[in-house]
């Protein structure tokens, strides 16, 4: 089907709407999200503004004080190594780490998942309330990925790193992905030895990676 000039028009408009409503939704986390949906569009259309929680107002635990980095963890060991976990099997592993319903379902429409989750993806939508910032994010979820290491500090493949923080910048929506690309390119080239590991210290206390 040909597009018309028309719709050329609308929908970069309708991704930026979507991009922004993703942003506010992982930056809000309510508890429920249809109502929550309804409130924000509707406070978008009549120009008021959205339902939307500061960070600073949220806290780094925020109200879900039961998702912790020890939780996830626990619950990355169950998923086993698997890349692909059903959203049913997901569920049950949730639930049996007590962790809450509403959350799961938040993380599930935020992150639009149907029947097959990717579960890094799941993974770092779940990290992202807990970091509050992308530095903090990318660092617990090295700390879930890389297990425990008696000979160093944490640290994951690079192209798992890669991975996640073009996908956690894409969800953001204000983060370009030329700026992605660059620190990238940097990290890789200047920071990444022969065995294509990233440690936390890296991307956290190196002045010239800005990940934000």
């Amino acid at each position: 089907m040909l597009c018309t000039n028309k719709q050329k028009c609308i929908l970069p408009k309708l991704r930026e709407v979507l991009i922004q409503y993703t942003k506010a939704a992982i930056q809000t986390q309510p508890p429920d999200l249809l109502q929550w949906s309804a409130d924000y569009f509707t406070a978008v259309a009549l120009g008021d503004i959205p339902p939307v929680k500061q960070e600073q107002e949220r806290g780094p635990w925020s109200k879900w004080k039961d998702l912790t980095p020890e939780v996830l963890k626990k619950l990355h060991q169950r998923v086993g190594g698997r890349l692909i976990i059903s959203a049913d099997e997901l569920a049950h592993l949730w639930k049996s780490v007590k962790l809450p319903k509403d959350l799961f379902a938040s993380i599930i429409n935020v992150g639009c998942f149907t029947e097959e989750i990717e579960w890094l993806k799941f993974l770092a939508l779940a990290c992202r309330p807990i970091g509050v910032i992308i530095a903090e994010t990318l660092k617990i979820i090295c700390e879930v990925l890389s297990g425990d290491h008696n000979d160093g500090p944490p640290r994951i493949p690079f192209s798992t790193f890669q991975f996640l923080y073009t996908y956690i910048a894409e969800k953001d929506g204000e983060i370009s992905a030329s700026h992605v690309s660059r620190m990238l390119n940097y990290i890789e080239q200047e920071i990444i030895g022969p065995d294509g590991l990233i440690k936390v210290s890296d991307f956290t206390q190196n002045p010239q990676v800005r990940l934000e």
